[in-house]
């Protein structure tokens, strides 16, 4: 008997100890999807070796232009590619923002209970195995549609969660970012016997050490790091929690940028997502706590925007986490050069001029060539002005709001997405009011010189020259914290 057969073998009769091994039942171990119709769920042969033995299957929208990203959805143990296609709303958002999906399945030849070998170094590792086979599947895709090499991403689901992890440490030079839901960190454990332990709490390693078992997954890599979203229930009790955190330590230790969130907001499905910036103040990772949720991907069903699957064994009704991966990859910003027009660079600029408890207003500088601009308030759209000042209306009082902003051109191609600013609303009680010359303002400790400019203590809003020429209003609410209120605020 051949050795790779030997070995999938011993791992399918030991498979019951591995992920997945909740709530599985014979009907739904490696059953093959069913017949698509066209435009559906297609099986595609023939891309490559296939050193892993898995199967391959894809969905491409209508009209799907050239340049396109693609994406590449795991599924999780017990399930097949078409359920995953079916209940995670990938090919909803493949329709709206134009882009293909391939979806890899592994089956009962390779596990009894048909997980990726998330935990096996003859499978995860560069070169090896069922990654070996993903990556063949990739470069099919991106010779079939077209697609663009350097917006390819990996998401997948519990033991498709570990796979991607696994995935995006042993090739970052593929991907350009990733989701792991319900997952592992990438390397937790290189043997059958290490995997369940993995699942109910992972090895006490600091940081830097689960960030080395990126780097020596693809030893010598210089590049970019892929850009990392993490997905946890709060009640899994198939993978604890404690891996979300392994896996926030990890990557962020790999970016090298420590593990307090640059900001922390609440979302709906009682989620609460913390973003990680890297050093130019974009996200490189994001962690998303669901409260209550057990083992699974959280969906949304609803015809919102960012509503999006239905639910089923391991599709769980909370927050459409597909649409909230999407954005944070840019999915939603549409394709470079849209139109054949070269892309409009990101605003600069952006700036917080005011806020109130329940409003924050902005500003940013014009780019040549924009017909509008999008807004985008904690990674979803919220408006889209002509104009570069937008007001944010209907917010709640005391509350953290993260900003971006991108310019769209005559096409509707929207360019790059500015750096982030963050406008916390006020208390929700009117503070008082101040109206005094910048020199007497700083004499009163509500603001501050920095380059013979005068800065509002909190908001750090720029009031103008350091002089006694120059007369602003400023409120003070929160305590300690002035924005300016020229208008609307009686001193």
């Amino acid at each position: 008997m051949r050795p790779s057969i030997l070995r999938r073998l011993l791992r399918s009769i030991a498979s019951t100890a591995v992920l997945g091994v909740v709530a599985a039942t014979p009907n739904t171990v490696a059953a093959a999807p069913p017949a698509a119709a066209a435009g559906g769920l297609q099986q595609v042969t023939g891309f490559g070796t296939n050193p892993g033995n898995l199967q391959m299957y894809e969905y491409a929208p209508a009209g799907l232009p050239a340049g396109a990203p693609l994406v590449i959805a795991l599924h999780g143990c017990t399930q097949t590619a078409n359920d995953y296609y079916t209940h995670s709303g990938w090919p909803k958002y493949a329709d709206l923002w134009k882009f293909a999906v391939v979806f890899p399945q592994t089956t009962s030849a390779n596990n009894s209970l048909s997980c990726f070998g998330w935990f096996d170094p003859a499978e995860d590792t560069r070169g090896k195995g069922e990654a070996a086979s993903i990556v063949q599947m990739v470069e099919h895709a991106k010779q079939q549609y077209g697609s663009d090499g350097r917006r390819v991403y990996v998401t997948g689901l519990s033991a498709g969660g570990g796979m991607t992890a696994d995935l995006l440490a042993a090739y970052p030079d593929v991907f350009a970012g990733g989701s792991v839901a319900s997952g592992l960190p990438a390397q937790c454990a290189t043997s059958q016997a290490a995997a369940s332990g993995c699942q109910t709490g992972p090895q006490k390693l600091t940081p830097a050490q689960w960030g080395d078992k990126v780097r020596g997954s693809y030893s010598g890599y210089s590049g970019p790091w892929p850009r990392v979203a993490i997905w946890q229930g709060t009640s899994d009790y198939t993978v604890y929690p404690a891996n979300a955190t392994a896996l926030r330590d990890q990557w962020t230790d790999v970016w090298g940028i420590g593990q307090t969130p640059s900001s922390t907001t609440t979302l709906p499905g009682n989620t609460t997502r913390s973003v990680y910036n890297d050093a130019s103040g974009q996200p490189a990772v994001e962690t998303y706590s669901i409260s209550g949720m057990g083992h699974g991907l959280a969906v949304s069903p609803g015809s919102g925007t960012d509503q999006c699957g239905t639910t089923a064994a391991y599709f769980l009704s909370s927050i459409c986490s597909t649409y909230h991966t999407g954005v944070f990859w840019g999915l939603d910003q549409g394709a470079p050069g849209g139109g054949g027009e070269d892309p409009l660079p990101a605003p600069s600029g952006l700036t917080v001029t005011g806020v109130t408890g329940t409003s924050a207003s902005l500003s940013w500088g014009a780019v040549a060539g924009a017909s509008s601009y999008v807004v985008y308030r904690d990674g979803s759209k919220v408006a889209q002005p002509a104009s570069t000042v937008f007001t944010d209306t209907g917010l709640s009082a005391g509350t953290a709001y993260n900003y971006t902003v991108a310019a769209v051109n005559a096409s509707g191609a929207v360019g790059g997405v500015s750096s982030q600013v963050t406008a916390t609303t006020t208390s929700g009680a009117t503070g008082a009011c101040y109206t005094a010359t910048n020199y007497a303002q700083v004499a009163a400790g509500r603001a501050h010189t920095t380059g013979g400019y005068v800065y509002a203590n909190g908001s750090e809003q720029n009031m103008g020259l350091y002089n006694v020429f120059v007369t602003h209003t400023l409120r003070e609410s929160p305590a300690g914290w002035f924005v300016i209120a020229d208008t609307g605020c009686t001193a």
